[in-house]
């Protein structure tokens, strides 16, 4: 720290702190910007972290998963790439990690990206029997289908997602008809939301297909249910996922893995700031209120980083030293 502190101060003193000479000393850092919102947050938190606590100068790079991750491995650039969901690329991944050119990091999102059918908690907590699918679906009253309460309702999601393959399958895996229910479908991603919407200002009962982190879990508090087995990856590939399989078992969904992933050559001109980048991470509940404030406030992903290192000190501070903290502080 005795080696650290003089220069700080000198920098301090020309420029202020992260002025060019601070820096010169963790040099300039690309990070990728990818094109979904909680990416974007998670950049704009790593570039003010990154800036003004610990003096980097950042560039901020559009991008997506494969591009993204294409270019880091084949040109060693972006430096950064704080939301990959790594398991659609896992083995090219492994790859480039045995052979030196990229490192994984802190998992970003602490629980990962999570699929599956949810309740309202407000349904959870009025029943606290409802633990799996299977106890949903013994109650059928419940969960009205929208233009006929006689039956429950297991919503689907839009023609044409995956995730519409999937939750038929699981629902004729679960011979849910036979326990009164129908599957409803919605023509678009606003269709789904709104239905979800619609059961919490009615305060009825809602069962269907939905993932985090979302803004719309950020607002309504939805409770994520068991299928009461463990993801089974070979059947899943061979049939949970695919249109229309003749013999459909139960099966779970599996939960996405999302790591931050740098190049090799950032590790080793990023100095102490690799102490934050190994430890930061969130949880889906965080960054869905962060997506839900966005929303009500037409937030872009900048605001929505400002947003979360002002609402949530007590969880970011934890990511870096005392001193960092107090600089990121005072240039928010």
């Amino acid at each position: 720290m005795k080696k650290l502190l003089a220069p700080a101060i000198f920098a301090a003193a020309l420029y202020g702190f992260g002025g060019p000479a601070q820096a010169a000393e963790c040099g300039e850092v690309s990070i990728a910007e990818m094109n979904w919102a909680s990416a974007g947050i998670a950049a704009h938190v790593d570039k003010l972290i990154l800036e003004k606590g610990y003096g980097c100068a950042i560039t901020l790079v559009p991008g997506d998963t494969m591009s993204t991750f294409t270019s880091m491995n084949e040109k060693g650039e972006p430096d950064v790439a704080p939301e990959m969901w790594v398991n659609a690329v896992r083995t090219t991944l492994d790859a480039a990690i045995a052979e030196g050119r990229l490192i994984q990091l802190a998992p970003l999102l602490s629980e990962g990206g999570v699929e599956g059918w949810w309740i309202p908690k407000f349904i959870a907590d009025a029943h606290r029997d409802i633990k799996t699918v299977q106890d949903a679906l013994k109650q059928p009253e419940l969960f009205p289908a929208p233009g006929d309460a006689s039956k429950g309702a297991v919503h689907n999601c839009p023609a044409g997602w995956s995730c519409q393959v999937s939750t038929d399958n699981l629902y004729r895996a679960l011979d849910a008809d036979k326990a009164g229910f129908t599957l409803v479908g919605t023509d678009s991603a606003a269709g789904l939301d709104g239905s979800i919407a619609n059961a919490f200002e009615k305060k009825t009962g809602w069962l269907g297909y939905y993932w985090a982190p979302t803004a719309l879990l950020g607002k309504y508090e939805m409770v994520k249910l068991s299928f009461g087995v463990e993801h089974d990856k070979a059947e899943w590939d061979t049939c949970t996922a695919v249109p229309d399989c003749a013999n459909p078992k139960v099966n779970s969904y599996p939960t996405s893995d999302v790591f931050t992933v740098a190049t090799k050559a950032f590790s080793e001109k990023a100095g102490v700031a690799m102490d934050y980048m190994k430890t930061r991470q969130w949880d889906n509940s965080t960054v869905g209120k962060i997506l839900a404030w966005m929303g009500e406030n037409h937030g872009t992903t900048e605001a929505g980083a400002r947003h979360f290192l002002e609402t949530y000190p007590d969880m970011w501070t934890k990511w870096v030293a005392p001193d960092v903290a107090e600089k990121v502080k005072a240039a928010l």
